[in-house]
């Protein structure tokens, strides 16, 4: 006997699953910190998005203050990752043991140099601080040799400089490292008494520099090559110190994953694609950044790593743990 009531159920239930399917794929969702702007890193978030079905919430903020939201949050943080802009922010939380110990299979993806010594973070790309310079109002004989010499005085009130990026306090971290912390802050106190202008991050000691404002400044070197993109007459130049100078450091953006997070095994597919070819190529065609992988095409702007590597002073990221050292020092000498 006919059973239209069966035939409908046959005939839905197709249907049913393939929703099912469907809401299965696109079901997953991953809370990621990040600390790397969102102009810079949107685009290849949505293109995971697109490759994976997974939606990434993203909690977008400065690097230092999303890490000590992280400390604060503890085991009860909803994040699964944290993409910071330096390895001092990841250094900090991982020495707090938040983050869980990544795969064998990611770690080897990247140069040991590159990445946690226990496996807690990798780097997802590479960057180099530079003095960026008015080549209309400094002459290449002129530049300083050294970043101590920026406090001398025919630098007063010339100088740029942003003490509450990310970066910056990277780089006080590790030239504490590097120099000791008497002189690190015989520096910074001599850098304030010397006029250094303040701006909140590097895009405008670019601009500034452009403008006018100051002749020299101490940014991440990708940031005036995007002026140069859209305009190759734009107004600034850049340069490095001497050769292991502690204002030259190479630093990293790279990425955890937090013990806390239920997401874990989504969250790893995120981390790999970071470090995929496709990925990699993005930060290096469009972001101005230093692949973390092999077979990437290089960008022609920059300077070619290995003679990078020979400019930058030798450290050990895994050293850059103690962030909380650097505010300390920066608000006691009155610069934050």
């Amino acid at each position: 006997m006919f059973n239209k009531k069966s035939v409908l159920f046959n005939s839905v239930l197709p249907l049913l699953l393939l929703f099912t399917l469907i809401g299965t794929v696109y079901a997953d969702t991953l809370t990621l910190y990040s600390g790397r702007s969102k102009s810079l890193v949107e685009p290849i978030i949505q293109q995971f998005e697109k490759e994976t079905g997974i939606e990434v919430k993203v909690n977008y903020g400065a690097t230092t203050q999303l890490a000590s939201a992280l400390l604060a949050e503890g085991e009860k943080s909803p994040a699964a990752l944290f993409w910071a802009q330096d390895a001092g922010a990841l250094g900090a939380v991982s020495k707090k043991g938040l983050f869980a110990k990544l795969p064998e299979s990611i770690q080897t993806k990247v140069p040991s140099g590159f990445r946690h010594a226990d496996g807690l973070w990798v780097a997802t790309s590479g960057r180099a601080r530079v003095l960026a310079y008015s080549p209309e109002r400094v002459k290449i004989e002129e530049l300083p040799k050294s970043v101590f010499d920026l406090t001398q005085h025919k630098w007063q009130g010339r100088v740029g400089w942003a003490p509450q990026n990310g970066s910056f306090q990277a780089f006080v971290t590790a030239m504490r490292g590097q120099v000791g912390e008497e002189r690190t802050e015989e520096w910074l106190r001599g850098m304030k008494a010397n006029g250094a202008k303040t701006y909140a991050k590097n895009t405008p000691i670019i601009e500034a520099l452009a403008a006018g404002e100051i002749d020299l400044g101490l940014p991440n070197h990708y940031y005036l090559l995007r002026f140069k993109k859209g305009n190759s007459n734009f107004p600034v130049a850049q340069t490095f110190f001497k050769a292991n100078d502690p204002g030259n450091l190479v630093n990293v953006a790279g990425i955890g994953l937090l013990k806390s997070s239920e997401n874990q095994e989504t969250a790893l597919k995120f981390v790999e694609f970071l470090l995929s070819a496709k990925a990699q190529q993005f930060f290096v065609s469009e972001v101005f950044e230093y692949p973390v992988i092999e077979g990437v095409i290089p960008n022609a702007n920059l300077v070619p790593l290995s003679e990078l590597l020979q400019l930058t002073p030798a450290f050990n990221l895994n050293e850059m743990d103690d962030l909380e050292g650097t505010l300390e020092m920066l608000r006691r000498a009155e610069i934050l």
